[in-house]
């Protein structure tokens, strides 16, 4: 049984929490920052990059399958940790490996530590985030995944001026990934082990693992779980597409400049982060359900608008309501996937390793097409999905017994 907290540890706690979304989000944009870099180091053409980037790509979603196995085993607090660390030195082997060894094979190898790490990670740090949600009665996953965004925002900024400093990517990255192992040990140690998130305390809790990964992988057999991995998927895709191809859309697509390009992008990053820091008060006033469909219509409407406006301010226009429109559907997907706190690591990682097979898959297959069809015309893929994820949006209503995201007059009627 779960002892009662004070607020001054469940403050520590979702303050841990943020902590361990921003140093996710950091790790991400500082090797991102320093690829240009990486590549002219070592001499690899851009069909070489993208083999090694896969490799990452791969381990993260391996990462993600095998989370709840590791939930289960050790628990949340041990395995953020232990993920952590693998990602920070992951992090400083892709420096050693670029400038030190000089080698793909090593910075390829500090990918797949950095995408294992990182992927395992993701679950846990939600099902920390849902759990604490639980203890607080309010919906708050949007804002952890905020926090993700400001990591990625301090990431860029870091690598602008390491790189205007003329430091090497060994230095950079490194003294990311010691940043990254002090924010790991001290985040960890204002995580309360918690039943929700499978730490266990004594000796007779931690024989029952077997048990909890039977639990963990009996998620797989439920329609919800496929049910809520549709809405993922759908703007997982969405969101990662625009990560790759918006800016090229802009410029191949409308004729504009490669600064308009970038500047549009912004304006959807932007867009997104700031419904993601106003969103859960939003999800407690009117549901997750409501919230999910009228974001699935700003997302829909702001990508058709991107792919047909006529001049370049509907675009950005575009751009934004693109941005706003898929801005809360993994955090909700996530929320809704831990409403059970028994079940919640088996179901936020199954659902989860559904939305980023999305989110990492999705832009290759988005470039694919586009060389048959356009870009544009490639764009309308992802309208077909985000309607399917609006479609799918009831499976987001809270289950029986959990009253965050039901809104304010689900709830009343509950009572």
């Amino acid at each position: 049984m779960d002892a009662a907290l004070t607020r001054s540890q469940l403050v520590r706690w979702r303050t841990a929490v943020f902590a361990i979304f921003l140093a996710s989000g950091l790790s991400i944009a500082t090797w991102a920052a320093r690829v240009p870099a990486i590549k002219d180091l070592l001499g690899v053409n851009r069909s070489d990059l993208g083999l090694m980037l896969l490799v990452g790509g791969i381990a993260s979603i391996v990462g993600l399958s095998l989370s709840s196995v590791v939930l289960a085993r050790w628990g949340a607090r041990r395995a953020m940790l232990v993920s952590m660390l693998v990602f920070a030195v992951g992090v400083a082997v892709i420096g050693i490996g670029a400038d030190v060894a000089r080698s793909w094979g090593v910075v390829t190898l500090g990918l797949a530590m950095w995408g294992f790490g990182n992927g395992a990670l993701d679950v846990m740090m939600n099902v920390e985030g849902a759990a604490i949600e639980k203890q607080t009665g309010r919906t708050i996953l949007p804002l952890f995944h905020a926090f993700f965004s400001f990591g990625t925002v301090i990431g860029a900024g870091l690598g602008v001026v390491a790189i205007s400093l003329g430091l090497s990517p060994l230095i950079h990255l490194s003294v990311i990934a010691v940043v990254i192992v002090v924010v790991a040990f001290a985040s960890i140690a204002n995580v309360p082990a918690r039943e929700a998130t499978m730490d266990s305390e004594t000796p007779q809790e931690k024989a029952g693992w077997r048990d909890r990964l039977h639990l963990a992988l009996s998620a797989w057999k439920e329609p919800r779980t496929y049910a809520l991995g549709v809405i993922m998927l759908g703007m997982a895709f969405a969101e990662g597409g625009a990560n790759d191809w918006l800016a090229l859309g802009v410029v191949d697509g409308h004729g504009a400049a490669e600064a308009l390009g970038a500047a549009a992008l912004a304006v959807f990053s932007v867009s997104m982060t700031v419904v993601r820091v106003f969103g859960g008060p939003l999800v407690d006033r009117f549901g997750r359900v409501a919230t999910l469909r009228v974001l699935a219509i700003t997302a829909t409407v702001g990508l058709l608008l991107f792919i047909l406006a006529p001049n370049i301010p509907l675009v950005f226009v575009g751009a934004a309501l693109w941005g706003m429109g898929v801005s809360l559907g993994f955090p909700l997907g996530m929320s809704a996937a831990a409403d059970d706190p028994a079940k919640a690591a088996a179901r936020v990682s199954a659902a989860a390793t559904i939305g980023y097979v999305a989110f990492l898959a999705g832009p290759p297959v988005l470039g694919f097409v586009s060389e048959h069809i356009g870009l544009l015309n490639t764009l309308y893929i992802l309208v077909v999905l985000i309607v399917a994820s609006g479609l799918a949006s009831p499976a987001a209503r809270p289950a029986a017994g959990s009253t965050v995201g039901a809104g304010r007059a689900d709830r009343a009627d509950r009572h």
